[in-house]
């Protein structure tokens, strides 16, 4: 039995990178167990049927299974870059961004990503619609360097791993984009050293195994914008 809390973890997926940032800047140590996906553990699907990413498994036998209830668990309990005290806004207004982000521009940015899995989909449309919600966030971003104030929240954090996904799609298309404050902010983000740290390179976990130990360098506790 691990005696630090377990977090089932993929990592290139954007809602386990969402919790795996927030579990790194707030200093909360835990077992990583790398998934793959196509071929789920079972200690996995017995914390969680319902069997997705990211699952974080507290002492006392607590589940948290959805990417934002883990980052608010975690800046709960050490919020040392202020991501829940947003030098615009509260936290109900990043929330709601948030929402924005999980909700329409998912879909839209799932119907651009994967046409093969939504042929119903109309992928012209879902672009232009995934294109009007970046340029909010572009509009946000040419008043102060985060989304809401001068320096990086939970706002940021949630959403900049689908901002990265959708640029990932055609990055010569992105960089070709009229959104200069959008496209500094994204770079800025993947440049940092908190990035960096979530994104090592786990091995795959095996039942009955003891997982990898997170965060592993000590510089994840700087937000990417000071």
């Amino acid at each position: 039995m691990s005696t630090l809390p377990v977090l089932y973890s993929f990592r290139r997926c954007p809602y386990a990178m969402r919790a795996r940032l927030a579990l790194a800047v707030s200093g909360q140590v835990c077992e990583l167990r790398e998934v793959v996906l196509r071929n789920k553990p079972q200690g996995l699907l017995q914390a969680s049927p319902k069997a997705t990413v990211p699952v974080l498994v507290l002492l006392d036998g607590q589940v948290l299974e959805q990417s934002l209830d883990i980052m608010q668990w975690a800046l709960a309990q050490n919020d040392p870059a202020g991501w829940l005290t947003p030098s615009h806004g509260d936290v109900n207004a990043m929330l709601a961004l948030v929402a924005e982000c999980d909700g329409p521009f998912k879909q839209a940015l799932d119907r651009c990503k994967y046409p093969n899995r939504h042929p119903e989909a109309d992928a012209p449309l879902a672009r232009k619609q995934a294109m009007e919600w970046l340029q909010g966030l572009e509009v946000r971003l040419g008043g102060h360097h985060c989304l809401f104030g001068n320096h990086a929240t939970l706002a940021d954090m949630a959403i900049a791993p689908f901002v990265r996904q959708f640029a990932g799609i055609d990055i010569a298309w992105w960089d070709a984009q009229p959104w200069p404050h959008l496209q500094a902010w994204l770079s800025q983000w993947q440049a940092s050293s908190l990035f960096e740290s979530v994104m090592h390179k786990w091995p795959a976990w095996v039942d009955d195994t003891e997982g990898e130990p997170f965060p592993h360098h000590a510089e994840a506790a700087g937000p990417f914008h000071q």
